[in-house]
This record gives C-alpha cells, structure tokens and sequence, in this order.
C-alpha cells in the first residue's frame, strides 16, 4: 500500500531510462515538467512537436536546444502519430499529451492500423493523495468512459487492478460509489455495483476486495462504517473508488482537489502503453507526478 504521491518519484526513478514521447511538446509548462523528469532520472523525454519553436522555449528557459532529443512534426496529428509510432519500434515506453487536442492524441492511439490499441478497453486512472487520508485513492474512471456499461465498468475496474499491481499492491479493495447501499432494479448503478462485487474470481489474481452498492461515506470513512454497522471487506479503507459515470468522477476528482487540497496524478491505461493526459490547469507538480506514474507502470 502506498501512502503519498512522493512514492511515485522513488519507483520511477529506480526505472532507469524510461522512454517518454511528448506529442506537441511545445508548451512552457510542458516542458518544465519534462525538464524536472529527466533531471531527477525519472526519464528521458523525446520531444515531438514545433522544433523551432521547442528550441526557442528551451533557451528561454535557459537550457541549451541540443542536449535534447527533439523530433520535428508539421503539425499536431503528425506529432501524435510520431509519438505512438516510437511506442509501436519500442523506442518509447510512455506517452505525454503535450500542447494538442485530446482528440488527435486519441485518434493515434487507436487507428487500427498503426495505433497501439491491446483490445483492452481504455480508461483514465486519476491518483489522489488527500489530508487525512491514510493511503492514496484511485478514482476511474472520470474521463474516459461516460456511460459504461457492465461489463465495461469491469473492464475500467481490471484496468486500475493492473495498476496498483504494477505499484506493488498485493491487497487492495474496491468500493463501487452509489448514492446508497441498498440495490434497486431500477437504479442500474445499483445492480451493477452487485455484479461487480459477484465476480469474485475476476479479481481474486490481483488481491482485490470489491464491494457494493456503496455511498462514498462507507468506502473511506471507517467511523461511518461503525456508525452504520456496514460489513464488507475493506470498508471504509477503500483504495479504489469505481465511479456509474464520468459526471461522478469528475464531480469528486475536482472537489478533492479544489475544496480537499488533494494532489493527484493520472494516467490512460489499457493501450500497450501509459499515456499521461493533462490539462493546462493541472499544476507542474501534477504534471510531474503523472509522468512518474507512467514511468513507474509501463
């Protein structure tokens, strides 16, 4: 179990080399993030982008142009597909959405013919590290998938599995976020949460407790738990929140980092690589925590 986001710093680092290809990688903020990453040996980034006008940033900033792998792209779908491209030779372990539209970076990432799609559904992890949170939350998905279906929920649920497998999680627990505990045939959150608590053989290789229908209060607040005399393994103590829809993630995501002081980190899975998705909001520690969750799973 992990406890702080710093964690991620420490397993990136013990990677030594990771390979990250930022696609429209001219972007100050970017850059920044990349700069810190390869200092701290977190990774070496291969800059895909504007090259002239990567070049001008870098000096800017006070770094010389050519201590740089920088490759030039026309334009933004050519920096994506340059980018999903050095994944498919093996000349890159992650992606970065650099200064582009998600739409072109995704566009890459699943054409049927030179994308990296493995026939695992795509979902975005998002990590938070909450004050008075004794372990870190991973929140999925709130960004990816907006309606998802059953089976597909099972799918984003196996995908944060992986994770924290990959983070060296050997037991874990899911709690599946309701409005309440109690199943209703008419409430599809509710019976699907039921089913995904059922499959107890899907999750049993990856250590992990799935329970639920469940309010948020019981999946991390263990005086709830007593309170409402709740009983499921890992109550109150949950690592993984699988959230009905996109509008719920990103509903609780954004309130723990506006209103709670959350950090956080996130990354898309389920492609044959980690791909970190930012936005310009997100903080230069954000960005420099996902690209050390990236580094640390691929």
């Amino acid at each position: 179990m992990l406890n702080n986001l710093d964690s991620f710093l420490d397993l990136a680092a013990q990677k030594q080399g990771g390979r990250l290809a930022v696609a429209a990688c001219h972007d100050k903020d970017v850059l920044l993030a990349c700069i810190e990453a390869e200092k701290r040996g977190l990774c070496h980034p291969i800059l895909i982008g504007d090259g002239a006008k990567t070049a001008e940033l870098l000096t800017a900033l006070g770094h010389d142009p050519a201590a740089f792998e920088i490759i030039d792209a026309n334009d933004d779908p050519a920096s994506a597909a340059m980018a999903v491209s050095l994944v498919r030779e093996g000349k890159a372990d992650s992606i970065m959405k650099g200064l582009l539209q998600t739409g072109d970076l995704m566009r890459a990432v699943i054409n049927k013919e030179t994308g990296i799609r493995t026939g695992r559904l795509l979902s975005h992890v998002m990590v938070y590290e909450c004050p008075g949170y004794d372990r870190l939350l991973y929140l999925t998905d709130g960004g990816m998938n907006t309606f998802p279906t059953l089976e597909q929920k099972a799918e984003i649920l196996e995908n944060a599995a992986v994770v924290l497998k990959k983070l060296g999680y050997t037991q874990s627990a899911a709690a599946c976020i309701c409005g309440a505990e109690a199943v209703n045939p008419k409430i599809t959150s509710t019976t699907d949460a039921l089913a995904l608590s059922e499959m107890t053989d899907r999750w049993a290789p990856y250590g992990l407790s799935v329970y639920g229908p469940v309010g948020l209060d019981l999946a991390i607040s263990p005086h709830a738990v007593e309170k409402k005399k709740y009983t499921a393994p890992g109550a109150g103590k949950a690592d993984i929140l699988l959230v009905p829809n996109y509008e719920v993630g990103n509903g609780i995501g954004k309130a723990m980092t506006y209103f709670g002081n959350a950090r956080s980190a996130g990354v898309i899975v389920g492609a044959a690589c980690p791909i970190v998705l930012v936005s310009r909001a997100d903080s230069f520690e954000a960005k420099l925590l996902s690209i050390a969750m990236a580094v640390a799973i691929a």
